[in-house]
């Protein structure tokens, strides 16, 4: 369980990156979207938070700023529990973990809003590469939709620089960053590029 791993490893600092990021998939399957993305960043948290990992780093995406779908709804979902979670100091997660312990909040958290990063497995552009390769369609739920694009580099450098930039005392606790990612691409226009 994941409550094993906490009490295993004692990580010092948690970079949680995992979820149901494909567009498509999780507006076919709503409820273990929610499960995953929104639940699972709870329950990553409370641990985090009874182990006393010094630093929290969620890696979000810039689909979470006026979410238009499923996914954004819950990485958004997820940023404001932790934004709120951030601000309090005795917790208890009884609905989360098997005991009803309060626990002392000394975990500092951070989000850390990405594009797409190209070449990931949750990038729209290896999707299109596959559609191409077979001859076509590309789907577009909306071609009008922008994105920021940005290299996996980029993306490691933006999570080392959020979990770095914890460690300052007028950091405030649960803040957003994100990469100024130059211009948005639309995504038909990426499409037709392709």
């Amino acid at each position: 369980t994941i409550e094993e791993i906490f009490q295993l490893y004692l990580p010092d600092t948690v970079y949680h990156a995992a979820a149901f990021k494909h567009v498509n998939l999780v507006e076919k399957n709503i409820y273990s979207a929610l499960n995953n993305n929104f639940v699972g960043t709870m329950i990553i948290v409370a641990n985090s938070i009874k182990y006393n990992v010094k630093k929290f780093v969620l890696i979000s995406t810039d689909k979470a700023v006026n979410p238009i779908n499923i996914m954004g709804a819950t990485k958004r979902l997820s940023e404001i529990f932790i934004q709120s979670i951030s601000k309090e100091k005795n917790l208890n997660f009884k609905f989360l973990l098997k005991d009803e312990s309060n626990y002392l909040n000394s975990t500092l958290f951070t989000i850390v809003r990405f594009g797409n990063v190209l070449g990931s497995s949750g990038s729209v552009v290896p999707i299109f590469k596959e559609q191409i390769k077979k001859g076509g369609p590309i789907t577009l739920t909306d071609k009008r939709v922008t994105r920021y694009f940005m290299n996996i580099e980029e993306a490691a450098e933006l999570v080392i620089q959020a979990s770095g930039i914890i460690d300052d005392k007028n950091h405030d606790n649960g803040q957003i960053f994100f990469l100024d990612m130059g211009e948005p691409i639309k995504i038909g226009k990426l499409a037709e590029m392709m």
